[in-house]
């Protein structure tokens, strides 16, 4: 029975991981992090900005402090708040104040097909100015660092992408946090391609981050706004997969010197809210989907299980070539896992408190990652950045 079970996980493990190796291999050629770069008279006004906003009064400050440090590349900063009860507005209009391309607009109610982030997304584009040649959607919760957009419009021109978005660096304070979201991070890198990796073989490989999403404008109004990500809770892959599905050129690359981001506070804020989308079933087929999670079952929730039991069974006596095989199979992929943590340590902000160390302990929870994706994939979210649905 030993024997037999040995050997079929082995066959199947074992195509897993050459699937596996295939992906994490293109990281070596994969651009590098995005640079610095100042405003040059050519980006005058190109760029109009869209934060869709509700109840952020907590954790926009600093979105709202980074923006107002962007260059004259930026024409105007729209505000899309969906009617904010916490002091967001309050706070808004104190920067409307300070900065004149500044402006706060509220979106209609949300239409029944419609997912509130894409809605507002949706509603502000619409208001945009027509003279701006690019559009750039980011997120509340983001902390734009200085000569971002500048540095996003130059590469974009340079590399004639239709469409770039960044990977940003994190910032963690909580111990739970430490542990479970770079867990919860391979499993987009096991599944998808990394930043920095723009080649791909077919559109349903594209990848994109909204929290920092530009699109050229000519693009978008072709497209149809953001209609075809209405009803979707990772409008940002949907919409990216299928600009890419129609030919246009989609970026996805390592932004994390020049934006930051706190998502979520804690273990239960962090696995409740991340976990919603991370399985990115509203941009994937359903053969797709599963076949990906099944991937992640077998390479990154089961291995270290796997490696105890199989060393337990050689000990006990059990002798068969196919454990002894499986028993290095998983070895490998517990040490290829171990060895991840190095180059995304850097999509990490890192202030030498202890809680830090957690980090290196993090592929202990991918067990309860790789469960998050499995509990998602089969739910539909009910509730999301405090809307009813």
């Amino acid at each position: 029975m030993i024997a037999v079970a040995s050997l079929v996980l082995l066959l199947v493990q074992g195509i897993s991981t050459f699937i596996l190796l295939s992906r994490l291999i293109k990281g070596a050629t994969r651009s590098a992090p995005l640079e610095y770069v100042e405003f040059e008279s050519d980006m005058l006004a190109k760029v109009s900005v869209i934060i869709p906003t509700l109840n952020e009064r907590d954790r926009i400050e600093p979105c709202l402090i980074g923006l107002g440090k962007q260059g004259n590349e930026v024409r105007e900063v729209l505000f899309i708040d969906s009617h904010s009860q916490d002091g967001t507005i309050e706070l808004i209009n104190e920067y409307i104040q300070k900065d004149p391309r500044f402006h706060l607009l509220h979106d209609q109610p949300l239409p029944p097909d419609w997912v509130g982030r894409p809605w507002a997304l949706h509603s502000g584009f619409l208001e945009t100015d027509t003279e701006s040649k690019w559009i750039l959607g980011i997120d509340a919760d983001t902390m734009p660092q200085k000569g971002l957009i500048a540095s996003m419009l130059k590469t974009a021109e340079l590399e004639k992408y239709d469409l770039l978005s960044l990977a940003p660096r994190f910032i963690l304070e909580e111990p739970g946090e430490w542990l479970l979201q770079p867990a919860l991070l391979v499993t987009l890198l096991y599944r998808c391609n990394l930043a920095g990796v723009s080649s791909y073989n077919y559109p349903s490989e594209a990848m994109a981050n909204g929290q920092c999403f530009l699109c050229k404008r000519q693009i978008l109004e072709d497209l149809g706004g953001y209609q075809i990500a209405a009803g979707s809770f990772c409008d940002d892959v949907t919409l990216a997969r299928y600009a890419a599905s129609k030919g246009y050129k989609v970026g996805f690359l390592d932004g994390s010197s020049l934006l930051h981001v706190r998502m979520y506070n804690g273990f239960k804020d962090t696995w409740s809210g991340w976990g919603r989308s991370i399985d990115l079933k509203d941009a994937t087929s359903t053969v797709e989907l599963w076949a990906n999670t099944f991937l992640l079952i077998l390479v990154q929730a089961l291995p270290l299980s796997l490696l105890l039991f199989s060393t337990l069974a050689i000990f006990s006596g059990y002798s068969f070539l196919s454990l002894k095989l499986l028993w290095l199979l998983n070895l490998f992929l517990v040490l290829v896992r171990f060895a991840l943590l190095l180059p995304i340590y850097s999509s990490y902000l890192h202030k030498s408190k202890p809680s830090e160390l957690l980090f290196w302990l993090s592929p202990l929870l991918d067990p309860l990652a790789v469960l998050r994706i499995v509990l998602s994939a089969t739910s539909k979210p009910k509730q999301w950045r405090g809307r009813v649905y």
